[in-house]
C-alpha cells in the first residue's frame, strides 16, 4: 500500500472511529500529504526512520515554525503507530522520531528609560486629580514596582497593603501567598489614588465588594481586561506592538537583574516555583550586554 492510500484510510479512521472534527482530520491529512510529497509517495513499507528524519530536516531548512514541525512529527508518530497496529507495517519507523526542541521566546522588555517615560506621563495625567487617571498611574507603578501578575493586582485588597513598610500580600499561582515590596514611586502613586481617587470610584459602586484596591468606573473590582487596556495604551507605543501587563513584570525582573539583584531574590519577588523560569530574564540581560558590547567595543 502506498503512503497516500494509507493516509486516506487513516483519515477515515480518525473521522469515523475517533470522531475528530473535519478541520482536525484535514490538518492530519495535510501533514501526511506533505510527507508523501517529500518522499515521492513511495510504498508505506519503504519508509524508514532516516526518511522521516530527512523530512523533518527539510522542514527546518525551509524555515517552518517549530510548532508546525512539532505538530507534523506528532502526526507521523500517530499515523505509523496506527499502520503498525492495523498490520500494514511489521515495524513502526516513527517510534524514535523526535521533533526539534522548541525555542523559548524571550519576553518583550522595555528599557528603564522607556518605562520611566510612561510612568512620568501617567503621573502628569493624574496631576489634575481625575480618579481614573490616578488609578491608572497607581496600577502602572504597582505592576512595575512590585513585578506582580495582573491577576494578583486585580485580587489585591486594601488590607493586603502595608503602606508603612511598602509591601503587599498577594495571592499567586496555586493559591500561594507571598509578600512583595514596592518602591517609592508606586507608594506615592498608591497613596494619591487611595486618598483622592478611590473614594470617588467607590461612591459609584453597584456591588458590595468594597475591599478591592483597584476599582472600575462603576466602583466594582477592576477586571484583568481593563488592566490590559490601560497597559496597552500606555506601553504599546514604546514597544511597538500589542503588549499587556506582563510586559511590565518582564521589565521589572530584567531591570532588577541588570541592577545586580540576586536571581533567587528575583524568583521570590516574582513568585516563580522554579528558578529555571526566572532564568529566562538572565538571557534578556545577556542579549542587552552583547548588544552594548558590539556598539561600544572597538574590536567587536
Amino acid at each position: 500500500m502506498r503512503l497516500e492510500e494509507a493516509a486516506d484510510a487513516y483519515a477515515r479512521q480518525l473521522a469515523d472511529v475517533r470522531r475528530l472534527s473535519p478541520a482536525t482530520v484535514r490538518a492530519y491529512r495535510g501533514d501526511l500529504s506533505d510527507l508523501a510529497a517529500a518522499t515521492g509517495d513511495i510504498e508505506l513499507a519503504a519508509i524508514d526512520l532516516e526518511s522521516l528524519r530527512e523530512w523533518v530536516w527539510r522542514a527546518t531548512q525551509r524555515g517552518d515554525a517549530r510548532s508546525t514541525i512539532a505538530r507534523r512529527t506528532s502526526t507521523a508518530r500517530g499515523f505509523f503507530a496506527w499502520a503498525h497496529d492495523a498490520g500494514l507495517l511489521a515495524d513502526d519507523p516513527a517510534l524514535r522520531l523526535v521533533a526539534p526542541k522548541r525555542g523559548r521566546t524571550l519576553p518583550k522588555v522595555a528599557t528603564a528609560d522607556a518605562v520611566a517615560s510612561v510612568l512620568d506621563l501617567a503621573g502628569a495625567a493624574a496631576a489634575d486629580g481625575d480618579p481614573l487617571a490616578l488609578r491608572d498611574h497607581a496600577l502602572l507603578e504597582f505592576l512595575y514596582g512590585a513585578g506582580v501578575r495582573v491577576s494578583e493586582l486585580c485580587g489585591l485588597d486594601v488590607d493586603d497593603l502595608d503602606r508603612d513598610r511598602r509591601t503587599a500580600r498577594v495571592l499567586g499561582k496555586g493559591s500561594k501567598d507571598r509578600v512583595v515590596p514596592y518602591g517609592g514611586g508606586a507608594a506615592r502613586a498608591l497613596d494619591a489614588y487611595l486618598v483622592r481617587g478611590r473614594p470617588t470610584l467607590l461612591a459609584r459602586r453597584q456591588t458590595r465588594d468594597s475591599a478591592a484596591v483597584f476599582l472600575g468606573t462603576r466602583g466594582g473590582r477592576l477586571g484583568t481586561r481593563a488592566v490590559y487596556d490601560v497597559v496597552a495604551r500606555a506601553l504599546g507605543p514604546q514597544l511597538g506592538g500589542a503588549v499587556g501587563p506582563h510586559a511590565l513584570r518582564h521589565s521589572a525582573a530584567t531591570h532588577l537583574l541588570d541592577g545586580g539583584a540576586d536571581l533567587r531574590a528575583v524568583q521570590e519577588i516574582l513568585g516563580h516555583a522554579s528558578l529555571g523560569t526566572t532564568q529566562i530574564y538572565t538571557h534578556v540581560s545577556s542579549e542587552r550586554l552583547t548588544a552594548t558590547y558590539r556598539l561600544a567595543h572597538p574590536r567587536a
